[in-house]
């Protein structure tokens, strides 16, 4: 599957911009990149795209690596003292390591570091040296993560006091947000949520940034449509409640529940008589998991057997419900169509997986944190003793500590106001998570008023919208942002509560430029930047996305029939153990952590 949206365009920007801009015919060169410009090439663009634009191989510059002093180097790296030393060093001997330099920074190259490579000898051969402006991963076509899972703490420890080295982290994020905006040639309206600190200081670092990219790049945001974009900066204390509950879509599920490492997901095959490992990357080449994961788990398995049958049938193939489920069986008959009976075979697996985990423990969970989090039941009636449904969880000894933990912080949000110290103290004993308390407490860093009267004492979580399309019982939750998206869309959003760093240009619900393919082939020839006419909305969430929220951003978008696109994405993603983790930290001396 081609990719799509951001990931496109990304992928666009570093095969035209860097590898075509120097390519010559009959010339090979070799391409350095660090550990950063690898997870951005290798989540764009495909070994194979790299190589027919001449690239004979790819090296990391933090190995040792044999000299090739016959190419040129193409290096595509990050302007960080660690990379830069290794440049120099390549050029640093008599005898260089490469023919010549072509040097892509994926963004601003700091002054110091500049003079350091100016002075060296590797100046002699650079024959190119450009920003690309690309600090970001494009992790799905409508999400990016900067790639950085320390982000909650950076921003939240109160250990980490240090006032200089705060100021210089936020500065990088917020010329990694503009590296973005530059990307997708957008100059949006800024808007923060008003309340905590953080979110003004950013907003006002990314606006001071989107103008020296804007002074390079003067047609930024131009387009009758592109003046209504916005990026919006949100922090995640905003909604504590997403990143703590059992979601019951597929990708939530997969990431909350199996053992995902760097988007891989590993497990044996039993067949033919044998058992195999096998290892899948989830991600948007895969048609198929693009088709199932924000669909709810009940829907996946029914939608794949249907999906199977369909190509099956399309293949001549007699398809009783027997053999249906013995795909080992279909591959003896079918070798020729392996690759896509495997991924059936795949996703039929992750779901059975899923669904094994759900019904062991998960089925009594899901209602509780349900009821918890919307203050109803199923029925619509108000809950009205929620700590006669906790403590039978509580207690549960089959119930794993961070899902006990997770039911204590969703029950104190459900008083909203908090809970008394003692109260706090009898839940941890019930639970018995001593040794974890530290979580509960550490959401007090974030905003969230955990103990009545203490902290954050006067805060609330924000009012809801009404919604009244039906949902499965156990799913009756919906993100936080998704009513912000909407909110905003429809320029429902409150001035004062999201107020703007310069004024915005009027939102008008009318579509003013042609952006359908039904009026002919206009788009056929442009490149993948250039499709997308209408405004974006571009949101950023301090300290960790969750794959709810990722899923809204598609929902929403497609709600307005393409009229408008949400992108959203921060430092990185969270599933629920992660978020926990993450709160453990905080309170930890910022040495130890570090």
């Amino acid at each position: 599957m081609a990719p799509s949206g951001l990931k496109a365009i990304v992928g666009e920007k570093i095969l035209n911009g860097v590898l075509k801009s120097i390519k010559k015919d009959g010339e090979w060169k070799v391409l350095i990149v660090d550990h950063s410009s690898m997870r951005i090439l290798s989540s764009c663009c495909k070994m194979s795209d790299i190589m027919a634009e001449g690239v004979t191989i790819v090296e990391d510059i933090n190995k040792r690596r044999e000299p090739i002093s016959s190419l040129e180097a193409i290096y595509l790296i990050s302007p960080v003292q660690k990379s830069i030393q290794a440049l120099i060093s390549d050029f640093k001997d008599l005898a260089f390591t490469y023919k010549a330099a072509h040097i892509f920074f994926t963004d601003t190259c700091p002054d110091g570091l500049f003079a350091e490579i100016a002075k060296s000898r590797v100046s002699r051969v650079i024959k190119t040296l450009k920003e690309i402006n690309v600090a970001f991963l494009p992790y799905e076509s409508q999400v990016f993560s900067l790639d950085d899972p320390s982000s909650l703490e950076l921003f939240y420890s109160p250990t980490r006091t240090n006032q200089d080295e705060r100021t210089k982290m936020m500065e990088a994020v917020a010329e990694q947000i503009a590296t973005l905006c530059d990307t997708l040639k957008e100059y949006p309206a800024i808007r923060y949520r008003q309340g905590p600190k953080e979110n003004a200081e950013l907003a006002e670092m990314v606006l001071d940034r989107l103008n020296a990219h804007k002074a390079d790049n003067p047609s930024m945001g131009e387009g009758t449509d592109k003046a209504r974009s916005q990026l919006l900066i949100v922090d995640r204390g905003y909604d504590p409640i997403s990143p703590l509950l059992h979601e019951l879509t597929f990708q939530a599920m997969v990431y909350d529940l199996l053992e995902i490492d760097q988007d891989i997901y590993k497990y044996e095959t039993t067949g033919l008589g044998e058992n195999k490992a096998k290892e899948v990357l989830l991600d948007e080449d895969d048609e198929l998991w693009v088709q199932l994961r924000h669909m709810h788990i009940a829907d996946v398995t029914k939608k794949v057997t249907e999906l199977l049958r369909t190509f099956c049938e399309s293949k001549r193939m007699n398809t009783d419900k027997a053999n249906i489920k013995d795909l080992s069986q279909m591959l003896k008959k079918m070798p020729q169509y392996q690759k896509e009976l495997s991924l059936y075979s795949t996703h039929l697996n992750l779901a059975d997986a899923c669904m094994k985990k759900f019904k062991a423990s998960l089925d009594k969970l899901c209602e509780v944190e349900q009821d918890l989090a919307m203050g109803s039941d199923a029925e619509g009636e108000a809950i009205k003793d929620a700590m006669k449904s906790i403590v039978p969880v509580l207690l549960n000894k089959e119930i794993q500590p961070y899902d006990k933990i997770r039911i204590i912080l969703l029950y104190i949000f459900h008083k909203k106001k908090g809970i008394s110290e003692e109260n706090l103290t009898k839940l941890i004993q019930h639970a018995d998570v001593q040794q974890d308390k530290n979580i509960i407490t550490s959401m007090q860093h974030l905003g969230c008023p955990i103990i009545a009267g203490g902290a954050n004492a006067g805060k609330s979580l924000p009012e809801r919208k009404e919604r009244t399309e039906s949902t499965y019982q156990l799913s009756r939750w919906t993100p936080i942002l998704k009513d912000v998206m909407e909110n905003l869309i429809e320029d429902k959003l409150d001035k004062k509560q999201w107020p703007f760093l310069s004024d915005p240009a009027p939102i008008t619900t009318t579509q003013t430029a042609v952006s359908s393919a039904r009026f002919g082939h206009w788009h056929k020839n442009k490149t993948a930047t250039e499709y997308r006419s209408g405004p974006r909305l571009i949101i950023f969430v301090i300290g960790g996305v969750t794959h709810s929220e990722m899923r809204s951003a598609y929902e929403v978008t497609r709600a307005t029939e393409g009229k408008w696109e949400v992108l959203i994405g921060s430092s990185h993603i969270l599933t629920p153990t992660s978020f926990l983790n993450d709160l453990k930290k905080l309170d930890q001396p910022a040495q130890a952590s570090a």
